[in-house]
C-alpha cells in the first residue's frame, strides 16, 4: 500500500535524533515513531484495510527486511502465538 523511504521525510533522521535526544536518553533499541507516509488505505476510494493473509514488510537497505503476516485475532483477545 505504501512505498517510501527516509529521503521523503520532512525532517532527516539526524534531525529527529537530535530533537529527541535533547529531552531524553536514547538507549539501544529505542524506536522513534515518525508517522506514516502518504497512501493510507482509509483515504483510498474505496477504503482498503489489512486483512488476514496480507504481509507487512519494512526494509532497511544493508540490514534486512522485517516481514509480519496479518492474522485474525482470536475473539477472546489473546494474542496468537507466531506460526
Amino acid at each position: 500500500m505504501q512505498n517510501s523511504n527516509t529521503a521523503d521525510q520532512i525532517f532527516s533522521c539526524v534531525e529527529l535524533i537530535v530533537w529527541a535526544s535533547k529531552d531524553m536518553t536514547l538507549l539501544p533499541g529505542t524506536v522513534i515513531m515518525t508517522g506514516t507516509p502518504e497512501g493510507i488505505g482509509a483515504a483510498m476510494d474505496p477504503p482498503r484495510f489489512m486483512v488476514p493473509g496480507d504481509v507487512i514488510e519494512c526494509e532497511i537497505k544493508g540490514l534486512g527486511t522485517l516481514r509480519n503476516p496479518v492474522v485474525q485475532a482470536p475473539l477472546d483477545g489473546v494474542t496468537p502465538a507466531p506460526e
